[in-house]
């Protein structure tokens, strides 16, 4: 019998991929969207699939799925900062509301569930690169405290879970992550900067730029996931690309890959946005005999053909 899989945020940007690959490695996969940030079309090539079914649901809200379920990958959540400053209820919401849920639902099954964390339970760290021993530097009460709180919770919740009720957990803290489906307008420093030049508009640049981030393509991120959940490690471990990059550096690679006239303008500092993000990847090194192979040439390339056609879709419309 083939195992089944639940993606809550399915039809999201990552959620969508991790379909794609649990589905080619034999899973039947249930993805369940709610839409205020995940996109039916991220999906659509999987509709018809007799492996697949699409259930329109909010986490937050009691959750069930019928018969058997061997595992749940929790990464709804709104994930970018347009996203969480304009939903910050929701983002809340459904870090710890959602997280029980799914919890919940994996206690009953006797599920193994993996949690969808983030690089921003460290903050604006001030400890570089990042490790997973590390606390974080966050600030509860700010505007960005919405989605790293929520996330920290989800964080302490799952390893309650783990320890109280014997739930089969894993946590993995997701670092800037690119690449085909995300959405244009969804406020990433990738997404803005390729769109950007596209157009030819100029490139918003926060801060001085020298600010620094540490890019990793969808590919090594699905990869990094799928080793987790099967292996027999439930204590967080970053997933992330270290080949660290200002953001100003990062600004005029864009521009040299698209063939842009675009200038770059400097914008103020939004607040609480860290100083710098890196990944030390060796527990994920030791423990999946994971690391990165996708060069950021090769990644944003495909991610810049790809927000190519869609603006050229969007332009014929």
């Amino acid at each position: 019998m083939r195992p089944k899989t639940l993606i809550t945020g399915g039809a999201g940007f990552i959620g969508s991929h991790l379909c794609d690959r649990f589905l080619h490695e034999g899973h039947d996969v249930i993805c369940m969207d709610n839409f205020i940030t995940g996109r039916p079309d991220n999906v659509a090539h999987l509709i018809g699939d007799p492996r697949f079914r699409l259930i329109e649901h909010d986490v937050t809200n009691y959750t069930y799925v019928e018969g058997k379920l061997d595992y749940i990958l929790h990464f709804a959540s709104p994930a970018s900062p347009i996203d969480y400053l304009e939903l910050p209820i929701q983002t809340l919401k459904v870090g710890a509301l959602g997280t029980h849920k799914a919890l919940g639902l994996a206690k009953s099954k006797q599920a193994r569930l993996l949690l969808a964390s983030t690089s921003e339970v460290y903050g604006d760290p001030l400890e570089h690169p990042q490790t997973e021993s590390y606390w974080g530097n966050v600030n509860p009460i700010g505007i960005r405290g919405v989605y790293d709180e929520a996330k920290r919770f989800a964080e302490a919740m799952t390893m309650a879970y783990n320890r109280y009720h014997g739930v089969e957990t894993r946590i993995v803290r997701i670092f800037n992550t690119y690449g085909p489906r995300m959405r244009a307008n969804d406020g990433r420093v990738v997404s803005n900067f390729i769109n950007q030049a596209l157009r030819g508009d100029d490139i918003t640049v926060y801060g001085d730029g020298s600010q620094t981030r540490s890019f990793q393509y969808i590919d090594d991120l699905v990869e990094g996931v799928w080793r987790l959940l099967m292996s027999d490690e439930s204590e967080p471990v970053n997933i992330g690309n270290p080949d660290e990059t200002t953001i100003a550096e990062f600004a005029s690679e864009v521009v040299g890959l698209t063939g842009s006239g675009s200038k770059v303008v400097f914008e103020d500092l939004p607040k609480d946005d860290p100083q710098v993000r890196r990944p030390d990847i060796s527990k994920a090194k030791a423990v999946l005999g994971w690391e990165p192979v996708v060069k950021r040439q090769d990644g944003l390339q495909r991610t810049t053909e790809y927000f190519r056609r869609e603006l050229e879709g969007s332009l014929q419309d």
